[in-house]
């Protein structure tokens, strides 16, 4: 029993070989600039090897068609689920554990987020940064990899008969990479959702309590702490091929040109999540080929 909980744990242990060739690389591009949000390459390696275990094996993350991503900067959109933001910390973790070079994506944030105790200092040291505009512009001004979630709060905080059905998309990303003429890099996200299923929002709670959501699940807040662990299911990241912005287009076209290119990668992401639902794997692993009822 002991020697195979030690193999156990010597196999939850990350490669310290390949963290050291990935955070070699990162800092040859972020030496000697200092991060104006407070991104600290140390402190994103200690958080991310915690979080390889996680990735790995407990919630088995695959990550397709990395080979639509070429070695340049996006503005990266998909859906939001899941009820807290463990979606984003998983796309942040495949960008780096996934795909080479490896690269730092930047993870626009809610206003409440950086007001938690603890919390607000951490995201930003991975890299988190508030989702403002100037924020965004000079990122990507900066050559950074920006990571949006268009659908924001609305989409995250789903009640159970809207799972894996996509939110108002708000335009606002794509005017900033039109502006930067960056490519929009759409990813489905398929799997998050079930970290906690049979959710019950309570708007008035939310807002006494001065967050965005208060999500009920069957252990929150009936356990306590505890109850906010999410349940084992395993996440499939769908990477769509980067969106082509028409030569015409400016950042400051009217507003209806620029929803007819955000309805189109909205389509494309519903498309990819639908898809990616066939091959949807249980919290055994198992394919189990979920058909999403139209609403």
């Amino acid at each position: 029993m002991l020697d195979q909980l030690k193999f156990l744990l010597e196999h939850l242990k990350p490669n310290p070989k390949q963290f050291d060739e990935i955070y070699a690389e990162l800092h040859q591009g972020y030496h000697p600039r200092k991060d104006p949000w407070g991104l600290n390459l140390k402190k994103h390696r200690t958080c991310f090897e915690l979080i390889w275990p996680l990735y790995q094996y407990y919630f088995r993350v695959k990550f397709h068609h990395p080979e639509h991503i070429e070695n340049k900067p996006y503005l990266i959109i998909a859906n939001h689920s899941g009820q807290i933001a463990i979606d984003a910390l998983l796309v942040m973790a495949a960008f780096l554990f996934e795909k080479h070079p490896p690269r730092v994506v930047r993870a626009m944030i809610d206003r409440f987020l950086p007001k938690l105790p603890f919390v607000g200092e951490l995201v930003s040291e991975i890299g988190s940064v508030l989702g403002e505009r100037q924020n965004c512009l000079h990122l990507l001004d900066h050559k950074e990899t920006v990571l949006v979630f268009p659908e924001g709060v609305t989409g995250i905080a789903k009640p159970s008969n809207k799972f894996y059905t996509l939110q108002k998309f708000t335009t606002g990303f794509f005017r900033m990479a039109a502006q930067k003429e960056v490519e929009v890099l759409p990813l489905a996200i398929v799997g998050a959702e079930e970290f906690y299923p049979h959710v019950a929002h309570f708007p008035k709670i939310a807002k006494a309590l001065g967050l965005p959501a208060f999500p009920v699940t069957p252990t929150f807040p009936w356990l306590g702490p505890l109850g906010i662990l999410p349940l084992p299911s395993p996440v499939d990241i769908y990477v769509g091929k980067p969106y082509a912005f028409p030569k015409t287009l400016k950042s400051d076209a009217p507003d209806k040109d620029i929803q007819k290119h955000v309805t189109k990668l909205k389509k494309q992401i519903q498309k990819m999540i639908d898809e990616g639902l066939k091959q949807k794997r249980n919290y055994f692993g198992e394919v189990e080929r979920v058909h999403r009822k139209r609403r």
